[in-house]
């Protein structure tokens, strides 16, 4: 019951993508909690995926105005930026939402209702690859989330963009199989353990964005097995050069990416 996974992994990382945000805003005094957390790391800022009815408007569920989820969505995550914590908001949408001039505008709109919070935008259809769109965000101070995911038809590729202050990067696995297949649950879409080789070409993305950004994010989103950490401690190894702290369980449950000195 001592046992906090929060302050743990706070040992380990700089960083923790909230994901549960994007089905529900967190109650605030939650996010005041995690925020008191992480205090055993002063460089930790949590990153926040926005809630699902900006970008994935459920069947079934009422419409609220656009203007109402947004401050449920700032009253959310304000312990956090008033404690110096968020690092970015990350705006998700799925590969179905393309360009256009009305997603341009659904955008605008979004941005300037959470403009409060340092925003990042993930878009994955190859539709938004055009240098117009880059100009967009530009504009709008918004980061550009590149992504490694299965490259099917127009799936945006990896790339090294950047559009704000805030540089984001996320690796959702190369997992061809399942990626759209409709009876996949979450497990099997994101059942994905990278390669050596495959983190040392990301880690060479991720540096150019480092490069170019006041602050950069990295967040490994194939949650299966550990495998999201253990890409984690090898891209952090490929950035600095040197080995990292590793979970003593997860060196003894992977030893060949972890081996003994």
């Amino acid at each position: 019951k001592a046992f906090d996974p929060l302050a743990f992994l706070a040992e380990y990382f700089d960083t923790i993508e909230i994901n549960s945000s994007f089905y529900s805003p967190p109650r605030p005094a939650d996010a005041a909690s995690w925020a008191r957390r992480v205090s055993n790391n002063p460089r930790f800022r949590f990153t926040a995926k926005a809630w699902q009815r900006l970008t994935h408007q459920p069947k079934g569920e009422p419409l609220l105005s656009p203007a109402v989820d947004c401050d449920i969505v700032r009253s959310s995550l304000a312990p956090l930026a008033e404690s110096g914590r968020l690092g970015a908001v990350l705006i998700q949408f799925p590969w179905s939402f393309r360009y256009s001039p009305e997603s341009l505008a659904h955008l605008g709109e979004l941005f300037r209702l959470l403009k409060d919070f340092p925003l990042v935008l993930e878009v994955r259809h190859g539709s938004w690859d055009q240098e117009a769109f880059f100009a967009f965000l530009r504009d709008n101070g918004v980061g550009f989330c590149n992504v490694d995911q299965p490259v099917i038809g127009d799936s945006l590729k990896p790339s090294a963009h950047v559009t704000a202050r805030v540089g984001y990067w996320r690796l959702h696995g190369r997992n061809y199989a399942n990626w759209f297949k409709e009876d996949a649950g979450r497990d099997a879409r994101y059942d994905y353990l990278y390669s050596k080789e495959e983190i040392g070409e990301i880690a060479q993305l991720i540096r150019t964005v480092g490069q170019n950004a006041e602050e950069t994010y990295a967040i490994t989103n194939n949650h299966f097995r550990g495998q999201a950490l253990i890409n984690a401690l090898e891209i952090l190894e490929e950035l600095d050069g040197r080995p990292p702290a590793v979970p003593p369980l997860l060196a003894v449950s992977y030893p060949a990416h972890f081996p003994e000195e």
